[in-house]
């Protein structure tokens, strides 16, 4: 018994350096929540403006009306700023503890969405995103107590790529098939897993950084992160168009950190000691988030509705 309470203070104890990654998180969290819902009001008013929803791709007509409209621009910046709190608190703390602390945008926008749009949430939608939000808190508790940090050497950065190609292919093959569907569904869990890849490649190389080990291999890490952020950018914006922006942030925030924590897990070997019962709990607690995303998907309100079916609103923001 003194054993085991010892190794789950070993894994859990944070020196004081590490501690400020969390605030950092939750500053992120809440400028991601900011950031998505002015991004979505400023996409939504330029498919009136076209008269093309977004939902099939971004025209050329598109990315030009973006950039003139404030609230895309400004949203964006918001976004650019979480990036960057994101990857401070990643350089602070390990990527287990403040990557989840992302789901906080998630009851954020949900609040700022029902509130700015006039759509009350009934009880199925306020149900779900307590279940995605308990999932994750659960999953990732379970995980502090069970994991432990890894190096990170070579052949298993190597896997990571590999797993990060495939996703790739696969994402783009995704895109291509169902890029006239207009289903919201698809193109958060593609932009949920890229941005878990993005994340974990963040952490790597800022700790190849730390390490002195800027190779090839770290060269590599930054190119697959830099195309899976942009192409996960470019899901998000297909999402808002056939979506609401709390149902985009709750397929990062609760996609996003599973998604890192099982490279970490699979790859990384960092629950190899985990008991039967942690096995168990991920395998729970990571389905109710998952079925937290697809109740929200299913029951929000404005699921699937095109941004051109919209009352028009004011065109000065």
């Amino acid at each position: 018994m003194f054993e085991l309470t010892a190794h789950l203070s070993d894994v859990t104890t944070l020196d004081p350096k590490q501690f400020l990654g969390i605030p950092l998180a939750l500053v992120g969290a809440v400028l991601l929540a900011f950031g998505a819902q002015y991004q979505s009001r400023g996409l939504n008013k330029v498919e009136r403006i076209v008269g093309q929803s977004a939902g099939a791709g971004l025209s050329f007509n598109h990315i030009v009306s973006l950039l003139k409209r404030p609230s895309w621009v400004i949203g964006t910046s918001f976004l650019g700023l979480a990036v960057v709190f994101q990857i401070a608190s990643l350089s602070l703390s390990p990527i287990i503890i403040v990557q989840p602390i992302g789901v906080v945008g998630l009851v954020i926008t949900s609040i700022l969405n029902s509130r700015i749009s006039g759509v009350k949430l009934d009880k199925r939608v306020k149900s779900s995103i307590g279940l995605a939000v308990a999932g994750i808190v659960i999953f990732v508790t379970i995980a502090a107590f069970t994991t432990s940090d890894s190096k990170v050497t070579d052949t298993k950065l190597i896997v990571i790529l590999i797993t990060f190609g495939c996703v790739l292919v696969a994402a783009l093959v995704l895109f291509l098939l169902f890029r006239h569907a207009g289903i919201a569904l698809i193109y958060i869990v593609g932009a949920g897993v890229l941005y878990g890849f993005v994340a974990t490649f963040a952490k790597v190389v800022l700790g190849r950084l730390q390490q002195g080990e800027f190779e090839w291999l770290t060269w590599t890490c930054v190119a697959a992160l830099i195309v899976g952020a942009l192409l996960g950018m470019v899901f998000v914006q297909n999402a808002y168009s056939s979506g609401p922006p709390d149902l985009v942030v709750a397929g990062l925030t609760v996609i996003d950190p599973i998604v890192a924590v099982l490279i970490g897990i699979i790859v990384l070997g960092e629950a190899a000691g985990a008991p039967l019962w942690a096995v168990i709990g991920f395998i729970v607690s990571g389905a109710l988030a998952v079925t937290g995303v697809l109740g929200l998907a299913k029951y929000h309100p404005q699921s699937g509705a095109s941004a051109l079916e919209e009352a028009a609103e004011p065109t000065d923001d």
